[in-house]
């Protein structure tokens, strides 16, 4: 981890943000349930982590990993502006095809079904007071990889707020895909993990707010409703001793699945832990807090709890990957992943779209 981020950590990157989806989806059987305890028994009875093959039939990637390749695909090309975010409509559409047996998620599909890419503004849908979800945040990550560096930073918020709120139009949303994206750029940075929640609060929600209100598109609603995301990452920063920005991380005494998933809990909009746009994030940063350079552990604690468990882990599994590599992962996790060729090959083109023009 000595010096910014190399090639081998973004394709690490890409490579274990879908490591972590199929993981915890687990082909729709842990993503939809709710007890942490249940599925740290099954992990045991699978033989624990290291015993996974993740493949296809039974370990497919989610509409996590789906969406976050339309993302990134439509990154590498190196548009910039309007016609990014056109080509990007054009990505969602195309990936909502690709959703058997994947389970999008309500927000995502109504959203993508209101894009119109190819017409003016065709990658802005109505404002919908509903789009709260994740599903903003856990496509997100590869904003921070195209745009790491922090004289970069309106640029990487401009475009986690409008590609976030083409499904998610509410600042619970689409707050979240600043905050994986910002939490990628950090990793790449090496910034200390402590300072990431602190840096999303003061550095780059006030930045996405100049931004909604300088487009001019559903301003009203966006601040009427904007005060929860912010809220509610203040007091999960006081909750963990980080509201400066810097550690000890405060740490309940005991604090195993069960007590996890009643912390998770605590920190969601509406009691299924990692739904949303601002927990999603959360749990991700709450596990890398913890985990260190353990991938058993990261995964224990973000992608095998109750809730929305691929979205946790995405999110999570990516800047871990950042990070700390493969090192410590189990060749099978990986080796035979759906969709690796894309995931790697669009990290290999991120790596070198960011360090372009760099000395």
């Amino acid at each position: 981890m000595d010096g910014p981020a190399t090639l081998q950590d973004y394709k690490a990157a890409m490579l274990l943000s879908g490591v972590g989806d199929a993981l915890g989806y687990r082909n729709q059987l842990w993503e939809y349930n709710e007890s942490g305890p249940a599925i740290h028994q099954e992990l045991q009875e699978l033989g624990g982590l290291q015993n996974i093959t993740v493949q296809l039939p039974d370990w497919p990637v989610s509409d996590d990993t789906v969406l976050h390749l339309a993302t990134a695909e439509a990154l590498t090309t190196g548009k910039e502006g309007e016609e990014l975010l056109q080509d990007v409509a054009a990505r969602y559409v195309e990936g909502m095809k690709d959703m058997e047996r994947r389970k999008p998620g309500p927000s995502s599909i109504l959203g993508v079904s209101q894009l119109r890419p190819g017409t003016a503004g065709g990658f802005r849908v109505p404002y919908n007071p509903d789009s709260t979800g994740c599903g903003a945040a856990m496509r997100s990550m590869c904003i921070g990889l195209r745009y790491p560096w922090p004289e970069q930073l309106s640029t990487l918020v401009a475009v986690a707020v409008e590609t976030g709120r083409m499904t998610h139009p509410h600042p619970t949303g689409f707050l979240g895909a600043v905050a994986s994206a910002l939490f990628t750029s950090y990793a790449v940075q090496r910034r200390p993990i402590t300072s990431w929640g602190f840096g999303l609060l003061k550095e780059a929600c006030p930045i996405a707010k100049s931004f909604v209100q300088s487009q001019g598109f559903a301003v009203n609603e966006t601040e009427r409703d904007w005060g929860y995301f912010p809220q509610k990452w203040e007091w999960y920063l006081e909750l963990r001793g980080l509201s400066e920005g810097k550690g000890p991380v405060s740490w309940p005494v005991s604090f195993g699945p069960l007590e996890r998933d009643k912390a998770y809990k605590s920190f969601s909009l509406d009691g299924w832990a990692g739904r949303s746009g601002h927990d999603a994030p959360m749990i991700a940063l709450d596990a890398l807090l913890a985990a260190g350079s353990d991938w058993k552990e990261l995964m224990n604690r973000g992608g095998f709890h109750g809730g929305d468990s691929d979205s946790t882990a995405v999110i999570a599994c990516c800047c871990w990957g950042l990070l700390y590599g493969t090192d410590g992962v189990p060749p099978a996790n990986y080796t035979h992943l759906e969709y690796r060729e894309r995931l790697e090959r669009s990290a290999e083109k991120l790596y070198a779209l960011s360090h372009s023009g760099l000395a």
